[in-house]
Parts: C-alpha cells; structure tokens; sequence
C-alpha cells in the first residue's frame, strides 16, 4: 500500500471519515466514543496516542492503530477510485443518509453508494432467506416483492444468491425500488455472478450500497455486519424461506431488537428449508400469505401505486409484447407454469415475471402448485 502522509489538518472532514472507516478493529461505536471526546474526525488522527489512550473503550493497540492510521489508508486514493467508479460516498453528515440508520446503536460511518439513494426509500421493507431457496421460497419472494415493490415500498436486501436476488429482481420487474446491501467493498463484489443485476439496480432501480472500502473480500465477519443495516434500515423485515440455522434469522432477530416487525412466509412442516419461517411464526411474527396481510399492517404510502393492487379486470387493457404472449398462453383452465412456458415460447424467467405483472392486473390467477388460469 502507498504509504498516505498528508497531515490530518489538511484532509477534509469526508476524508478523515473515509481514514478512520478504512482502519482495522475500530468500528462506528468505538469512532463514535472518540467523536465525543475529540469532536471532529480529523482530531482524532492527529491525536497523541496516550491521549487517545483515555477514552473508554480503546486500549493500547486501538490507540497504536489509529496514532498509526496512516500506514493503514490513504483516503484520498479510496476518493478517487469511488468517483471513477461512480459510486459516491456517504457520511452521516450528508442528507442523504439514511434517516432509519441513524437511530441504529451502531450505524455505518458511510456508505459507499452506487446508484442513487432517495428520501422515499425509508419506507422499506427487507426481505430475506436461504441463499439455497427451493422453487417454492424463489416463487413466493418473486409474488411477494413484486406486490410490495408496486405498492410504493422499497425492496432491501443483500444481493445474496437465493432470496435475495430473487427479492431484487421482482422489484426491477415491477418499476419499483430496491436497495442491495452488500457485506463486501463495491469493488469486490459478491457473488460475481450477481454483478448484471447489481449495475441494473444501479442504473435506474435503486443503489448497491457497502459500508466497507472499495476492495473490501467477503468474510464471516462482513455478512454479520451487513445484516444490521439490512435490518435496521427496514420498517419491517419479511423472512421468507429458510432453515432453522440461518443468517436470515440473525437479521430478524436484530430487527426485533430495533423493535422491528417480523413477517415470515410459512412453508410445509416436513421440509427443513423452511423451519425457520415455521418457528419465526411459532414464536410470534406474522405470518404472510400474500403481501397485503404485510402492507394492512403497516399502513398505506402517499405515493404508493394503488392502481397495481386493485385494477379491475372487467376490460382487459392493452398490454406489452411479452404479457400480451404470456396472457394469451394461459387458458381458463388452471395450467402448469411449464406448460405455459411451452405454449408461449419465451424463456422461463420472462414468463414467471410476466406472470406476476398479469395476476397483479387481475387477469390471471394463481392457484397452488404453481398453476395458473384466467379470471
């Protein structure tokens, strides 16, 4: 590493943030401590180290780290790669941080935001499971974040395989809004093979956000740290699929302790994938059918897009290419999403998004099994 000696006096305030963020084993409650007691970032860099010493909470090595920091980063080159990147980077000074993360107990010191983040998307809802979803947990999170992303909510989630991409990838399907909270640097993320629909959602969707320095790598540390701003950003969390031992449950249970609500999906009680939920349900969170018993719960937006909720099907509207194939593949008699697929001729994905676009018209219906028929 270029080894960065610019004097703390000179840096700007986003700076000296970004240096103290790029330090090992400091964290936002410890640099929170030393704010109290030096007032701005840039005095805690140049502080001496016995100094540092006499806040609580930092010890010896804390205080080498930081009377060292320079050794560690070198802010201004981070800066730079976000900007040629296009990410911008957000401290808890800016507007446009996240209101919901500043009541956290240990909010980010900033994020790293590719896209755009905007004052609406505090009316979120997160949703999360397995990374290893069964066709009936991909189904449900594609039906349910549909409903939510078109009733005005902002869809989070981690960009995790499984449910989570299966959460973002129905909120760009229905226009709507959602946020992929990362626990990797955005220059490092993860998984790879997520990155199409990571620059989807940050072209137009919503942002891909980290709190972590750009080349950040996964770790069992990382995704722990993610899961509390996926928690604590959200009004409610919706757990969807998922086994008895899941990260999924460490989130809800963190959003329980933000006093949070927990909804949960309920799954058949011999299937393991779906203990989870079935406990969360047991131990009292709510249990979700449909996204509307979610959305009578926590109450309708004043921008929310009704009409996708309640559009009547008495005339049937003029539709886009790929709906106008899939409507015309589906009959009155309930028919099996395959053989829809086969009778329309469109790749699978497209049919089960476009699906959705139609029962939230109220054209089709959907019936167990994954079986599907006109109204």
């Amino acid at each position: 590493m270029t080894i960065y000696r610019q004097s703390p006096n000179l840096m700007t305030a986003q700076e000296a943030i970004v240096a103290l963020n790029m330090l090992p084993k400091i964290g936002p409650v410890r640099v929170r401590r030393l704010l109290e007691n030096f007032g701005n970032p840039a005095s805690i860099l140049g502080a001496a180290k016995d100094r540092l010493m006499r806040v609580d909470g930092i010890g010896e090595e804390t205080a080498k780290i930081l009377h060292g920091w320079q050794d560690h980063a070198d802010p201004a080159t981070e800066l730079r790669e976000a900007a040629e990147r296009g990410i911008s980077v957000v401290t808890q000074d800016d507007e446009d941080y996240p209101a919901p993360l500043r009541e956290a107990y240990d909010p980010p010191l900033l994020l790293y935001v590719w896209g755009k983040l905007e004052p609406r998307d505090k009316h979120a809802i997160s949703i999360v499971g397995s990374r290893r979803a069964t066709h009936y947990g991909t189904q449900a999170t594609k039906k349910l974040s549909y409903q939510i992303a078109q009733a005005g909510f902002t869809i989070i989630s981690g960009l995790a395989r499984g449910i989570d991409t299966a959460a973002h990838e129905a909120a760009v399907a229905a226009n709507g809004r959602t946020i992929a909270v990362l626990g990797s640097g955005l220059a490092k993320l993860f998984p790879p093979e997520n990155l199409a629909l990571a620059e989807k959602i940050a072209s137009g969707f919503g942002a891909v956000v980290s709190e972590f320095p750009l080349h950040t790598s996964p770790d069992k540390q990382t995704f722990p740290m993610r899961n509390r701003i996926v928690a604590a950003w959200a009004r409610a969390v919706l757990v969807v699929e998922c086994p008895a031992w899941s990260g999924s449950l460490i989130t809800a249970n963190l959003a329980s302790e933000y006093g949070k609500p927990i909804f949960a999906v309920p799954g058949p009680i011999d299937k393991p994938t779906s203990a989870g939920c079935n406990q969360l349900i047991r131990d009292g969170a709510t249990l979700v059918a449909d996204a509307s018993h979610l959305l009578d719960d926590l109450g309708e937006l004043p921008f929310a897009r009704k009409a996708s909720l309640t559009e009547s099907a008495a005339e049937i509207p003029e539709l886009p290419e790929e709906e106008a194939a899939v409507f015309a593949a589906v009959t009155v008699d309930e028919s099996p999403v395959d053989l829809i697929i086969e009778r329309s001729g469109l790749p699978a994905h497209v049919v089960t998004a476009n699906l959705m676009k139609l029962e939230m018209r109220r054209l089709v219906r959907a019936f167990p099994g994954f079986r599907y028929a006109r109204r």
